[in-house]
């Protein structure tokens, strides 16, 4: 093939028909318009004051943790701030104010950091509100209240495998529990292999608009293994939670998405960002054979 400079133009566009030569006569400006279409812009961010970010939840028969952390710009480092002058208040259903140590650590079920810790374990029970006041030497105070849920059992586990050959043979678990009719209830059912310690399988974040009173049934896909164990959660979760953990889904999806809506996060406390609330759930254990 012939190389084809713009200095030949005019000798070739002779040669095209002339209903065609005004529209190719056009081309070398379009060619040479295109060659610089990139512009930088440098978009200012507003700077915006750092929050104190709390995340806390409670557990009957646990000592309580809280993770205390501070916003920081959308393109800083990802490492997590963490402010020294704090202090956390947690109110018992008694009234009485616990002040958690300032203790960083690692929980060795869950796998997360924690920055507060508290002395003994909490006893809690479907009904009992907890109070949370987070504050530093700036100013800056984030409170919140948190009442426990009743606990929902899972009534049924099943699985079955496909009719596949051994090395492709999956099966798929079926979890079902009974929900109340007379409220508006939220869930979140989580499936861990082996240990809850390890990174889960599947969860899931429910709400019983279409099935209020019914039997919900949540299934999975082939996905699982003979040998397995499941260890299968069932929370039963208050509205601000699940708005929460709806917020933070959205939030992710959005990120990086120049056609999504920007999302902001629905915290559960007050003055700053995060979510304080108390667990409550049932865990049933099944081995795939």
């Amino acid at each position: 093939m012939l190389p084809f400079f713009v200095s030949d133009f005019p000798r070739s566009v002779k040669y095209l028909p002339p209903f065609v030569r005004p529209l190719v006569a056009l081309l070398p400006l379009a060619l040479l318009s295109a060659c610089d279409l990139q512009k930088d812009i440098d978009v200012e961010l507003p700077a915006l004051p750092a929050q104190l970010v709390t995340e806390c939840y409670l557990e009957d028969g646990q000592i309580p943790r809280l993770t205390v952390t501070e916003t920081t710009p959308y393109l800083a480092s990802p490492i997590p701030v963490l402010p020294l002058d704090v202090t956390v208040v947690l109110t018992l259903p008694s009234g009485r104010r616990d002040t958690l140590r300032f203790q960083p650590g690692i929980d060795s079920v869950q796998m997360k950091g924690y920055t507060h810790i508290g002395r003994r374990p909490l006893v809690a029970r479907p009904g009992d509100t907890f109070g949370l006041e987070v504050y530093d030497t700036k100013g800056r105070r984030v409170t919140g209240t948190a009442t426990m849920p009743s606990r929902i059992p899972i009534d049924s586990l099943e699985y079955k495998f496909n009719d596949r050959p051994a090395e492709d043979r999956k099966a798929y678990l079926l979890a079902s529990f009974q929900d109340p009719a007379a409220s508006t209830d939220f869930y979140r059912l989580q499936i861990h292999k082996d240990s809850i310690s390890s990174e889960r399988e599947r969860d899931f974040t429910l709400d019983d608009r279409l099935n209020n009173g019914k039997l919900f049934t949540v299934g999975t896909s082939y996905q699982f293994d003979a040998g397995d164990t499941l260890l299968v959660t069932l929370y039963h979760i208050d509205q601000p939670y699940y708005l929460f953990r709806q917020s933070v889904s959205d939030a992710r999806n959005a990120n990086g998405n120049p056609f999504a809506q920007p999302s902001g996060i629905r915290s559960t406390v007050q003055g700053g960002v995060g979510v304080f609330t108390v667990l409550s759930y049932d865990r049933k254990q099944i081995i795939l054979r």
